[in-house]
């Protein structure tokens, strides 16, 4: 009898390989299957990491690319001026610049134009404010003196007499107007006890002054080792009315003085042209010569020039002098016009972001200056940090222009708006 369980339950070594030879296979499946999903999220994360990083990273700023220049040119030919033929002489616009200068530039004898360092000198050693009269001085043996001898020898001189006294305004007004040498001896004596010391300050003040041509022998002038050039009496006059006291008296026409009485100016050219002074000056060794100041106004803007007009070698040497001046300044004022520092339609610059957004840069407002064809005045662009975004209006930077030491702002603004960088750029960029 045959056991059938038994077989039943048995089963063959091949039948037992191929059922177990499953269970791997079923492995390897699964762990391919939960390695994707692990890569995948790997993925995302270094992806995320990278956009954090790139999103966090500093946003570079706009840069500003100027289209402007150094200088502020008026376009046009230079003026053609009206200069003597003879001699030396030179043209100054206060706050601009240089109109020109002819003839020679080594330093040539300057007569009673000396005088103008006298008033300066004593001026900065014993100032009057406005009104003010001064301390009364009195007349010495030394100017009774050389009263006596300019009457002798035909100098300019303003009488005086022994026991008179001068206030320190009166002395300056007999100095500057009738252009007395005996009062620039009194006036010397006074402030610094001797010509000689005096003319050692007068010395150091030119010095002061960059007076580099300028050499001073004497108080009066009258001495033909007192030498200056065109443009260094210029500078001189510029300075000397920088003072209200002595700019009032040379603008005078007459003064009346306690001795003397009534003297008129030798300054014939005071009120033609604008001419407000400064001092005149001739003898034998300087020809006639003028250092003057004009002034006019141009489109509402006070124009002051500054010129010097020296050797005019002629029978009527003083009138030679004054003629030119005043020919100068008529030529130059004519020759003037009123620009603004910017023009409207101007590019000043453009800012431009690394991201390829870009705006222009103009001056919304600009003020007006005054010059003549041909001249430059330099200038300077200040820009600040420059915003990331920028709106309409933005103030971005300055154009300071240098008018001489007065300085004029010309405001730069965004012409535009300028948004930010996009979230692709910020994403991939390098």
């Amino acid at each position: 009898m045959v056991n059938r369980r038994s077989s039943s339950t048995r089963r063959s070594p091949s039948h037992a390989r191929q059922r177990n030879s499953g269970s791997p296979a079923r492995s390897a499946g699964g762990a391919r299957r939960w390695l994707i999903p692990v890569g995948l999220a790997l993925l995302v994360a270094i992806v995320g990491v990278v956009a954090g990083l790139q999103w966090t990273r500093p946003i570079p700023r706009p840069f500003f690319r100027p289209a402007v220049t150094t200088s502020v040119h008026i376009l046009g030919k230079s003026p053609s001026l009206p200069w003597p033929t003879t001699g030396s002489a030179a043209l100054t616009m206060e706050g601009v610049g240089s109109l020109g200068q002819v003839g020679s530039t080594q330093p040539v004898p300057i007569a009673s134009i000396t005088k103008v360092m006298t008033a300066y000198v004593v001026l900065k050693d014993h100032p009057l404010g406005p009104g003010a009269t001064g301390p009364a001085i009195p007349v010495t043996a030394d100017t009774l003196a050389a009263y006596q001898t300019g009457l002798a020898t035909q100098q300019s001189v303003v009488k005086v007499a022994a026991g008179e006294s001068l206030t320190e305004i009166e002395a300056l007004e007999g100095l500057l107007i009738p252009s007395g040498n005996d009062i620039a001896t009194l006036l010397a004596e006074w402030d610094a006890g001797s010509t000689t010391t005096f003319v050692a300050k007068m010395n150091t003040a030119a010095e002061s002054l960059g007076l580099t041509s300028t050499h001073f022998t004497d108080v009066s002038g009258l001495d033909p080792g007192s030498m200056s050039t065109a443009v260094d009496l210029i500078r001189l006059g510029q300075a000397a009315m920088g003072e209200p006291t002595f700019s009032q008296i040379v603008s005078m026409g007459e003064v009346t003085l306690p001795v003397a009485g009534l003297l008129y100016n030798f300054d014939y050219d005071l009120g033609h042209d604008g001419i407000v002074g400064i001092k005149t000056g001739t003898d034998a060794a300087a020809g006639g010569c003028f250092l003057f100041e004009a002034q006019r106004t141009i489109g509402a803007q006070k124009v002051t020039i500054v010129g010097a007009v020296l050797g005019q070698q002629t029978s009527s040497p003083i009138t030679a002098a004054l003629h030119s001046a005043e020919a100068l300044a008529t030529a130059a004022f004519a020759a003037m016009t009123t620009v603004p520092v910017v023009a409207a339609d101007q590019l000043d610059g453009r800012i431009v972001t690394p991201w390829g957004a870009t705006v222009a840069v103009r001056a919304p407002r600009s003020p007006s200056i005054v010059g003549w064809p041909g001249v430059s005045m330099p200038a300077r662009l200040s820009v600040g940090r420059l915003p990331s975004v920028v709106r309409r209006g933005t103030r971005i930077g300055v154009l300071d222009v240098d008018l001489g030491g007065r300085h004029i702002d010309v405001v730069l603004r965004a012409s535009g708006s300028l948004s930010g960088p996009s979230a692709i750029w910020r994403l991939t960029r390098t």
